[in-house]
């Protein structure tokens, strides 16, 4: 069974009345929206772009990728609202068949906006459907089967289609080609997390000092998921033993509490760093190697704990495998 992780950009809320808070956290507008100041400078021109031609125009598909927990999700909502659209979220795991896809096309409006979420997990017969509703707005479906099995091509709306992957290179080169807009979202600098956590202080009533604030934004992964995550438990922790106040002692305490150290790392991304200097020193290591050490799946390493540790400079990359670097080797070895 997975360990659970607080630092996992993408651990599901099963808890109902944490994914209203999570949802009450995130930004409508442009101006709420903080951090990725280059990627909402474009939107926002061609948002603009759009309203000027006034009707019939329609956003550009829009595929935003890049690490877990940085905001893909929000961006879209943003997007639709800045619009005046509907928002029709689903992923690609979701859509099944592609019949699955043909039904929610079919039930979307002129103007709307469909966000795919993990749109390289799309299955190759729904990717073919959504080939041609997002060039030509036209669905094509087959009826019937066998000798008896013909084609209709139906007209769909015009709608946007917001694509989010963390994986670009699994995506198909037509599926790809296909987005106007293409944009990667990269991880925040810690003033903007500090910005983001005190915005959520506001919004959940609780008091936070500068300090506190320092000191989660540096343990927050340079994810605002994360930092809202972290924050949320360390306002639990000052709600039962202290005052309700968040200052840098129960900060600290509530992190301690956690395992979460000052970079950021919890007890699996530390044992990742120690099998694999125990086990391979200063030596190349492969994907397998290490998913096969820690016990987890290969994509797993790649995509939720690698990109941290490598935009902290604790492994590094190389032709070879994986290598830890002297910084992750002082995390190791103190």
């Amino acid at each position: 069974m997975a360990i659970e992780r607080l630092v996992e950009p993408t651990l599901e809320l099963d808890n109902t009345e944490e994914e209203k808070i999570e949802t009450s956290l995130r930004p409508l507008t442009f101006s709420e929206y903080i951090g990725q100041t280059h990627l909402k400078n474009n939107l926002k021109l061609a948002i603009d772009a759009v309203k000027k031609r006034g009707k019939g125009a329609v956003l550009d598909h829009v595929l935003l990728y890049g690490p877990p927990g940085l905001g893909k999700t929000t961006m879209a909502g943003v997007i639709a609202h800045e619009l005046g659209s509907s928002l029709r979220v689903t992923s690609g795991p979701a859509i099944e068949r592609a019949g699955d896809l043909a039904s929610i096309l079919t039930n979307l409006k002129e103007g709307d906006v469909l966000f795919i979420d993990e749109i390289h997990r799309l299955r190759r017969a729904v990717e073919e459907i959504l080939y041609s509703a997002m060039e030509d707005y036209k669905l094509d479906i087959v009826i019937g089967k066998g000798p008896a099995a013909r084609s209709m091509r139906l007209d769909l709306p015009k709608i946007t289609v917001i694509g989010a992957t963390t994986r670009t290179g699994a995506l198909a080169g037509p599926l790809r080609d296909r987005f106007g807009i293409v944009h990667r979202l990269e991880y925040y600098k810690e003033p903007e997390i500090e910005q983001i956590i005190a915005r959520t202080s506001k919004i959940l009533g609780t008091e936070i000092k500068p300090e506190a604030l320092a000191l989660l934004a540096g343990r927050s992964r340079l994810t605002p998921r994360i930092a809202n995550r972290l924050f949320r438990r360390v306002r639990d922790y000052a709600d039962v033993n202290g005052d309700g106040i968040v200052d840098t002692v129960v900060a600290e305490k509530a992190l301690d509490l956690m395992e979460i150290d000052a970079l950021g790392l919890d007890p699996a991304d530390r044992n990742m760093l120690r099998l694999m200097w125990e086990n391979y020193g200063d030596r190349p290591v492969g994907l397998t190697t290490i998913a096969a050490l820690t016990g987890d799946e290969a994509s797993t390493i790649e995509d939720f704990y690698e990109p941290y540790l490598l935009q902290m400079g604790l492994i590094a990359r190389t032709p070879k495998g994986r290598v830890i670097t002297e910084k992750g080797r002082k995390v190791v070895t103190g």
